[in-house]
């Protein structure tokens, strides 16, 4: 049997982990073929998925996974709280009354930090030295709203999608089974 370390984890186990953690998708199937690189290519999915319910090597994920919310206080509420923030946002906190665009030091924070993106051009008119600017336009990428509300939808607090099942049906079987018992001792 293969020794562990401090973590109660093997050495492929702990590489396994923390490749696992260092990945920005959380890709299971790649930390496996690091840690395990001579394994067959068709079984690293479903190995990588064993490894991940062990014990030891889940505690040792969930530690480290709370541990860098806590570093960075990155959670549940801040995530949910920044996807609020992307849904309030309003173009008229960016426009001049007259639909120009304010200079952007004039913005609200949450517009500086969420614009998709930006392309400015130059209009020109004329040819060689008669060139003059006739106008600048202005491009603003918005946020994707129906893409943030999705994942507002989604949040665990939230649920707006979920799918529901209905166990009325269940229940009101279970009700009517109790309340024939409850009358046949009543009779009896």
């Amino acid at each position: 049997m293969a020794r562990r370390n401090q973590n109660n984890l093997t050495d492929k186990w702990q590489v396994f982990a923390d490749a696992y953690l260092a990945d920005k998708n959380l890709n299971a199937t790649r930390a496996y073929r690091l840690a395990y690189p001579k394994a067959a290519q068709r079984s690293a999915e479903v190995e990588a998925a064993k490894l991940l319910r062990k014990p030891e090597v889940a505690k040792y994920i969930g530690k480290a996974q709370r541990a860098r919310s806590e570093r960075t206080q990155i959670n549940a509420d801040y995530v949910l709280n920044r996807l609020v923030e992307i849904d309030q946002m309003d173009v008229l906190d960016i426009l001049q009354d007259d639909g120009s665009l304010k200079s952007i030091s004039e913005w609200p924070k949450v517009w500086r930090q969420y614009l998709a993106g930006m392309d400015l051009a130059e209009l020109w008119e004329g040819r060689g030295d008669d060139r003059e600017v006739i106008g600048i336009l202005k491009k603003i990428k918005w946020p994707d709203k129906l893409k943030n509300l999705e994942l507002l939808g989604k949040h665990v607090g939230v649920q707006a999608f979920r799918d529901r099942v209905n166990h009325e049906g269940e229940l009101v079987d279970e009700m009517a089974t109790l309340m024939k018992q409850i009358s046949d001792g009543a009779t009896t």
